[in-house]
């Protein structure tokens, strides 16, 4: 395990991790210090536990809101697979009719 220092609200917390994840862990530390540096500029918290109340539902927003969009994704890429098979579906019926024309077309010409 590795173990990392983050500064959060100007307090430091040590923190283990998996090997390897220490930068990311960083990365992770540091959106969470900007959030929370937003809203305390924003003069919306009345308290530091209220501050961070207020950033884990600001960042709990952001992850629903990107659930929405995923599924959102997912459903027109399940309509687009749909669309595509739809449009198979239609150039195979146009095939097996103009066989079934150019058929007709050959016996009409033999009865002439």
């Amino acid at each position: 395990m590795a173990h990392i220092n983050l500064t959060i609200n100007g307090r430091n917390f040590g923190m283990q991790c998996d090997d390897g994840q220490e930068q990311r862990v960083k990365q992770l530390g540091e959106y969470v210090e900007q959030k929370i540096q937003s809203i305390a500029s924003a003069g919306a918290a009345t308290s530091e536990s209220h501050l961070l109340l207020l950033t884990a539902l600001m960042l709990a927003d952001e992850v629903f809101d990107y659930r929405e969009d995923l599924a959102a994704l997912g459903d027109h890429i399940e309509g687009k697979e749909n669309y595509d098979q739809e449009q198979q579906m239609v150039c195979e019926a146009i095939d097996h009719i103009s066989e079934r024309i150019e058929q007709i077309a050959e016996r009409v010409a033999k009865a002439a």
